[in-house]
């Protein structure tokens, strides 16, 4: 699993090299043909790692609920978001990765059930959980980089 989290690490570290050259307004705005913005995919991200490592595992969330509930899936931005909202989701692109590995280290996640996700990967563990991490921040980045065209 090393090998994973390191993976997620250089994928968010290279997501961050691309909101740099964006502005707050940039961030915040809504291409058209689009339903959510580039600062939504960043924290979504966040929420579904949550959703999926913690939540279906029938572990508390290591984010405040209210962000989880305000970025998990079928959600869109309510509000543009200040500078001081973008840093702090600029830091829990990794600060929960380094507790996620943190967690699974120390066998937090022994109890975690099997379930199919909404695009029919079944988990039936948590290395299959945090694998599925990897397209599905994929799947987020791509997002981005056709909305930056669009900013």
């Amino acid at each position: 699993m090393k090998k994973q989290f390191e993976i997620l690490r250089t994928t968010r570290a290279f997501l961050l090299s691309l909101l740099d050259l964006l502005s707050s307004e940039q961030l915040n705005k809504i291409p058209a043909g689009f339903n959510n913005n580039v600062i939504w995919n960043v924290a979504h991200m966040v929420a579904a790692q949550q959703g999926v490592c913690y939540v279906r595992a029938g572990l508390p969330l290591v984010i405040e609920d209210a962000f989880f509930q305000n970025y998990k899936p079928d959600t869109h931005p309510a509000a543009a978001l200040s500078e001081t909202q973008i840093t702090e989701i600029k830091k829990l692109l990794f600060s929960t990765i380094d507790t996620l590995e943190m967690d699974y280290n120390e066998g937090l996640f022994n109890a975690n059930p099997a379930w199919t996700n909404r695009y029919g990967v079944e988990h039936e563990n948590i290395e299959q959980s945090i694998t599925f991490l990897l397209f599905h921040d994929g799947l987020h980045i791509g997002y981005i980089m056709a909305m930056r065209k669009l900013l």
